[in-house]
């Protein structure tokens, strides 16, 4: 049930065929247009819901700028339809559904408006998002993705299984690589579960978001893998997050085999690594959650992780870019994003989220430690090559990691060495 980013090999096909038509992101001579737009959402039910009572509250007040909402259509992966929608120059003028891995190919392929141009368009961005919009800029310092959503990610786990094994419930020893290893193997040799936890052991480039990434954002207070261009994880903060998962796979406390469904709804794993959508999927789960763990154990309110966010982006097809830009922001307004909260559970990127909606979090308890965990939380590398990094990195993790075959800190130089490489091609 994990909200992943995939994208498929034909976008980056259709990316790589447009670039000799047009490349470096698109112009905004269409900023003061105005007139009807259409924009895509995604089509989970709790973010349709949110989607139509905007386009409707929208509507109501805007006669002339009416806006045609719908669900992103169907592909093999949300990227490979915007892709293919932006090489047919029939993109929407928004899609709430654009994952920052993407963004980077999507630039470059010209699909996207820089909102950087726009009057106003950054102080918006970062009145709204704070320090974190940095995140999301591109190399030259603009921006063509409006930070809009995460889902930070936490680890969840099983209250009854934990009672099961004799295990406190309420105070759950896994804050440190050695607890909940340790842990780990109580649960499993409990009978309570056939793995502690299950991540997906596959080679897509998107998966490492769900294992290695947080533990290594918590290792480091928040660096990401690639930044300046350089590779930053061949060092002993990722060594060490390495060596936790190796063991995890060779002491048979997570498999290397796939699981098919829902490991943690289904009772094969008593843990899981989740972001705040969990907690109305899982709600028939007694669970509890804690922050990812840390070699030495880090307090949760300084424990950072990985985002797990989707952004808005302005397409470059957009005929009415003035009204595409007030949307934009009509949506992004604390009405909006308090109807976000309370319709979807996930994270607005706003700087002053807890206080800006104290009264949600105090009606809803269960998020507010997602509330707290949003303001420390780390994005995938900015740029065109991001998925190909990514999937360097996750090539070398499958092979070695998830295998138990070699060792860690040669697997993890050797992909940092071919990262390098791949960051510095334009």
């Amino acid at each position: 049930m994990q909200r992943r980013t995939v994208i498929g090999a034909s976008v980056l096909l259709t990316a790589a065929l447009a670039l000799s038509a047009c490349s470096g992101g698109a112009t905004t001579s269409s900023t003061a247009k105005h007139g009807p737009i259409t924009i895509w959402y995604s089509n989970n039910e709790q973010e349709v819901a949110w989607g139509k009572q905007m386009v409707s509250a929208w509507n109501a007040t805007h006669p002339k700028e009416q806006v045609k909402g719908q669900e992103i259509p169907a592909g093999k992966s949300s990227e490979e339809v915007i892709g293919a929608a932006i090489a047919a120059g029939n993109a929407p003028c928004l899609i709430y559904n654009t994952a920052p891995a993407a963004v980077g190919q999507f630039e470059k392929q010209g699909g996207l408006v820089d909102l950087s141009k726009i009057s106003g368009g950054a102080a918006y961005i970062e009145a709204r998002s704070g320090k974190v919009a940095d995140q999301y800029k591109n190399a030259a310092g603009d921006y063509f993705q409006m930070p809009w959503k995460s889902n930070p990610v936490v680890i969840f786990y099983n209250k009854d299984m934990f009672t099961k094994a004799g295990l406190d419930p309420e105070n759950p020893k896994l804050s440190t690589y050695a607890d909940f290893i340790d842990t780990s193997k109580k649960l499993v040799a409990a009978g309570v579960s056939k793995v502690a936890i299950q991540p997906a052991p596959t080679s897509e480039f998107f998966q490492t978001q769900f294992d290695f990434y947080p533990l290594y954002a918590a290792a480091t207070n928040g660096k990401q893998i690639v930044q300046d261009n350089k590779s930053t994880f061949a060092n002993q903060a990722g060594y060490d997050v390495a060596d936790f998962w190796q063991t995890m796979y060779k002491d048979k406390l997570s498999s290397p085999e796939q699981y098919t469904g829902d490991s943690f709804a289904a009772g094969n794993s008593a843990m899981a690594i989740v972001g705040p959508w969990a907690v109305s999927v899982y709600k028939d789960v007694n669970w509890g959650s804690v922050p990812v763990p840390t070699k030495n154990g880090t307090p949760a309110n300084k424990t950072w992780t990985f985002s797990d966010a989707k952004n808005i982006g302005l397409y470059s097809a957009c005929k009415a870019q003035g009204t595409a830009w007030d949307v934009l922001k009509f949506s992004t307004s604390k009405a909006q994003d308090q109807k976000l909260l309370e319709l979807t559970g996930q994270m607005p990127l706003r700087k002053d989220l807890q206080t800006t909606y104290a009264s949600y979090f105090e009606k809803n308890p269960t998020y507010k430690a997602f509330g707290d965990q949003a303001s420390r939380t780390v994005e995938v590398p900015p740029g065109p090559n991001t998925v190909e990094m990514l999937q360097a990195f996750r090539d070398a993790w499958t092979k070695t990691v998830v295998t138990g075959s070699g060792d860690v800190k040669s697997a993890l130089n050797a992909a940092a060495s071919k990262i390098d490489t791949i960051a510095k091609q334009k």
